[in-house]
């Protein structure tokens, strides 16, 4: 009596064995197989994250390889390069380095 009242009172598809078999395999899928629906989405995300810093990294060479074919052509800005990036100097000269303070102005 009390499965015949249960059957009666819930919806068809509750009681039907195919949406219960869904619903397991569905929770299944998501959460606990080894290559669960969540880790295929977090790689999902790492693979566009390096597929845009391999566009940065492609861009940041071709930059690199300009400066270096001008400063391999150009005496001058070889000598400027090097006393800017690595503070080189010739004999008898002093270097200065002078560094901006860029605090705000209270008004």
């Amino acid at each position: 009596m009390i499965l015949k009242e249960i059957l009666t009172r819930y919806p068809k598809l509750i009681r039907n064995k195919f949406f219960w078999t869904t619903m397991v395999f569905l929770v299944w899928i998501t959460f606990f197989d080894e290559h669960n629906m969540i880790r295929v989405w977090h790689n999902q995300h790492n693979l566009n994250q390096l597929k845009q810093d391999i566009g940065y990294y492609h861009q940041k060479i071709e930059d690199d390889r300009t400066k270096l074919k001008e400063l391999g052509t150009n005496k001058s800005n070889l000598e400027k390069f090097a006393r800017e990036q690595y503070l080189m100097k010739k004999e008898n000269e002093d270097v200065y380095i002078v560094l901006k303070n860029e605090t705000s102005k209270e008004k």
